[in-house]
């Protein structure tokens, strides 16, 4: 099975986007004829394209392109993993870093493809938690794994400026399947490598 990456638009969907956004420019009281914002409906809109192209995108056909049959039953884990997501409460950007980790039971998939997934997923309209469960998820089904743990850190600009305005929160949020579940020690041995300070 092969995976291909499509970055195109579909320039249908950013000539109506580039509309509405015009509209909206005018109802928030601008002049969008005027020099520096004529064209800003048109890079909105392929803003808001790029930054949801997670919808057109399979997570599980990401991870089932690159499967590979090892006998490797020892925790893998890909730290770090930056994300940039919408908060689907107010469209407003959260971005933060995922830590992914899976014990193969026979089978193990392409380093890049987890960090592929977690890329797909966040590319839409989002909750932290959903997100979280969702990549868990994705993994567990196309690998069996004898377990995944995902854990996300983030910071939510829809808190940071507006609302509550609080800088320097984070939000942390964890799922974990099979022997991450089960097995203290290994969730803890994950909690430790990710180097978090999670209990």
């Amino acid at each position: 099975m092969i995976y291909n990456k499509d970055d195109r638009f579909d320039e249908e969907v950013i000539a109506r986007l580039a509309e509405h956004y015009s509209a909206i420019i005018g109802l928030l009281g601008e002049d969008v004829s005027r020099e520096g914002l004529e064209k800003t409906p048109e890079r909105v809109a392929k803003a808001m394209a790029f930054l949801t192209q997670g919808y057109g995108q399979d997570p599980r056909e990401i991870i089932l392109s690159a499967r590979f049959k090892e006998d490797y039953r020892q925790m893998v884990i890909v730290k770090d993993i930056e994300l940039y997501s919408l908060c689907e409460h107010h469209m407003l950007p959260f971005n933060g870093k995922a830590h992914v980790a899976y014990i193969p039971n026979g089978y193990i998939t392409g380093l890049s493809k987890i960090a592929r997934v977690v890329e797909a997923y966040a590319r839409r309209l989002q909750v932290q938690e959903r997100l979280t469960v969702q990549i868990r998820d994705c993994i567990h089904e196309a690998l069996n794994p004898m377990g995944v743990a995902v854990v996300i850190e983030a910071s939510h600009t829809c808190m940071q400026m507006r609302g509550v305005q609080k800088q320097n929160s984070v939000t942390t949020t964890s799922a974990f399947t099979g022997v991450f579940l089960s097995q203290m020690r290994t969730r803890e041995e994950f909690i430790q490598l990710i180097g978090s300070n999670l209990r």
